[in-house]
């Protein structure tokens, strides 16, 4: 079976050569291609009852490897499906342009806390407004830092409750079924070329 690894390591000299890869994306790819490899390193098991011997290589422990980093994804979805209200839940994604992507490298701590924050209001702000929802919402955001071409790309996926609790915190508000909101304009803004939550 094809693995991941086995395609960075025929293709990811040649796409390095001709893209430009932030070092986040270099370092996935380096841990990929050498998990569970001798270049990591090993160790010897042993069977204390037969003596059989196997060499077991060490894995790369990055998050983003498909091997190492699939096990803690799937628990931490585990984990948020006990969390779960019996609601629909909608999925939105915030992002800034390309332009700033030299500022998002070189101030990423203050810029990613400013990115969580925006989507977090927007959301919030729109929620709370009786036109759209009128009630507060809550949200489960994650950060991603690139694309699926491994180029630089910072965007928070949201996933929200299709409802939230009333102004008064007596009652449960539920969305329209479709859309979270329908706001039916652009927020080119906020890099994002149409919103419809």
């Amino acid at each position: 079976m094809l693995e991941l690894q086995d395609v960075f390591s025929r293709f990811a000299d040649s796409y390095i050569e001709s893209h430009l890869i932030h070092y986040e994306g270099l370092k996935a790819i380096n841990a990929i291609t050498s998990c569970r490899t001798s270049s990591l390193g090993g160790h010897v098991d042993v069977c204390d009852s037969c003596g059989h011997s196997r060499i077991s290589y060490n894995s790369c422990r990055n998050r983003n490897c498909p091997k190492c980093g699939n096990l803690h994804k799937e628990q931490w979805i585990l984990d948020r499906t006990s969390e779960l209200l019996p609601v629909p839940y909608f999925h939105t994604v915030f992002t800034v342009p390309h332009d700033l992507n030299s500022l998002f490298l070189c101030n990423q701590k203050l810029l990613y806390s400013l990115l969580f924050k925006s989507a977090a209001e927007t959301l919030s702000v729109l929620a709370l407004d009786k036109k759209y929802l009128g009630a507060q919402i809550g949200v489960t955001m994650v950060l991603h830092s690139w694309g699926q071409n491994l180029s630089f790309h910072p965007h928070v996926h949201c996933i929200v409750p299709g409802g939230g609790l009333s102004p008064s915190g007596c009652s449960f508000v539920r969305s329209r079924k479709s859309f979270l909101f329908l706001l039916g304009f652009y927020l080119r803004s906020f890099g994002v070329s149409s919103f419809f939550i």
